[in-house]
């Protein structure tokens, strides 16, 4: 799965603040992602967050 730092994921189950929105701050082995609703951040193994993954929103403008 092609993951990159800033990317935000849609997961399958919300987080209890409600949102189902994540940045990816961080990626290796374990990613670090931060809640875009209440930007509580978690670090999770690369194939458990892959697993959960509904929808990748790219950022694609560049400076």
């Amino acid at each position: 799965m092609d993951i990159q730092v800033e990317d935000i994921l849609v997961m399958k189950k919300p987080h209890p603040c409600g949102s189902k929105n994540w940045k990816v701050l961080r990626i290796g082995a374990d990613f670090r992602l931060e809640c875009v609703g209440c930007g509580h951040q978690v670090m999770i193994p690369r194939v458990k967050a892959e697993k959960n993954i509904r929808e990748i929103i790219r950022n694609t403008c560049k400076d």
